[in-house]
């Protein structure tokens, strides 16, 4: 079953995303009110998606972002170098005061009945001050490059010029013949601060001219393309007639798009979570199976989800597949501190084929 992609067989690298990286802190269970240390983890959710594919997945990706040149910078450049992925940044110096800044995210887990709390500091982000211009995207598409580009709503969000960035990189993506994937991941408190929900819509209506894979759930789809939700409330948060009746109003305002997915949670205390997930694939519908999570931190189970998602796509297994490996990760990435994967390809081949939590020998 074709998926309607037209994805290169080869390119110096499979995937490149551009996003703001951020550092996550995390005191663990313990709420931030009463914290007395934390876990830095390195994070950003177009950067997940590189990070899994490079790390567990084993393919060549990188990151366009950018850089600050201080302390909090190197930190984290280091653990982009961990995972494996290839940086493309534009870099800034700090005024030793003020900024210009690595945003911080500020989130601790939660447990049982009491849910995590995030919260973030976004002040003078170097990432907002990007321009287009700032990346030379004929590089890295041109010559048999990147063969997939992929970002996100969070980015677009930053600032008036970073919408530009992204559009500035997709249209090159699409000249080279990459595929072009974008997570809507609309979060209404950062397109409050750069002009209301009319801006974001109309902002995305640009981008959504480029994209053949789109990742969103049914919240993203209304909000930032502005599709009318359904008229019958679904049975559950795991019942996807909702998310597949939206679909054709998806495709009827972006004919191009050939992949539209999402997860699917049902959340019954914060350490326990019912798990699935769903695509539309060129005209065909797919539903991952229903599985029970135990959860760690759930921070990142998306990007991981888009990551198993893409690895599918990228390799041209059938579109079933490609969903259960999406599914597969995503729900083994919930069971590692973190935002980015600590899992390995055989596991996520594994449980995707039904596999079991009994102890490998």
């Amino acid at each position: 079953m074709s998926t309607g992609l037209t994805v290169r067989p080869t390119g110096t690298l499979d995937l490149v995303s551009l996003g703001a990286l951020v550092h996550r802190l995390d005191p663990g269970i313990v709420p931030f009110r009463k914290a007395t240390e934390c876990q830095i983890h390195v994070s950003g959710g177009e950067f997940n998606v590189a990070a899994n594919l490079a790390d567990c997945f084993r393919l060549q990706t990188g990151i366009a972002t950018a850089m600050v040149d201080y302390p909090i910078g190197d930190l984290i450049a280091e653990r982009v170098r961990a995972m494996g992925v290839k940086p493309f940044y534009k870099h800034f110096a700090h005024d030793g005061v003020s900024g210009p800044n690595m945003a911080t995210v500020y989130s601790d887990r939660g447990q049982g009945v009491r849910a995590p709390v995030v919260f973030y500091n976004r002040c003078d982000e170097a990432a907002a001050r990007l321009t287009p211009g700032d990346f030379d995207w004929a590089a890295i598409f041109g010559n048999n490059g990147a063969r997939w580009f992929h970002s996100g709503g969070i980015f677009a969000a930053l600032s008036e010029t970073t919408p530009e960035v992204m559009i500035e990189g997709m249209q090159h993506a699409k000249a080279a013949g990459a595929v072009v994937s974008f997570d809507l991941n609309f979060r209404e408190k950062l397109w409050n601060i750069s002009g209301g929900i009319d801006r974001a819509q109309q902002i995305i209506r640009r981008i959504m001219g480029f994209v053949d894979v789109l990742v969103g759930n049914e919240e993203d789809l209304q909000k930032g393309l502005g599709i009318p939700g359904p008229e019958v409330a679904a049975k559950s948060k795991l019942d996807p007639s909702t998310f597949f009746g939206m679909i054709d109003r998806v495709v009827q305002q972006h004919p191009q798009v050939k992949v539209v997915a999402t997860t699917l949670r049902e959340v019954h205390s914060t350490n326990r979570h019912s798990w699935s997930a769903v695509a539309w694939i060129n005209g065909q519908t797919h539903v991952a199976p229903t599985c029970e999570l135990d959860v760690l931190d759930r921070v990142g189970g998306g990007d991981g989800f888009a990551a198993g998602l893409f690895y599918g796509l990228l390799q041209g297994v059938q579109p079933d597949e490609a969903v259960k490996l999406g599914w597969a990760h995503g729900a083994l990435l919930t069971t590692f501190p973190g935002d980015t994967t600590m899992a390995t390809l055989e596991q996520v081949k594994a449980f995707a084929k039904g596999g079991s939590a009994r102890i490998q020998r």
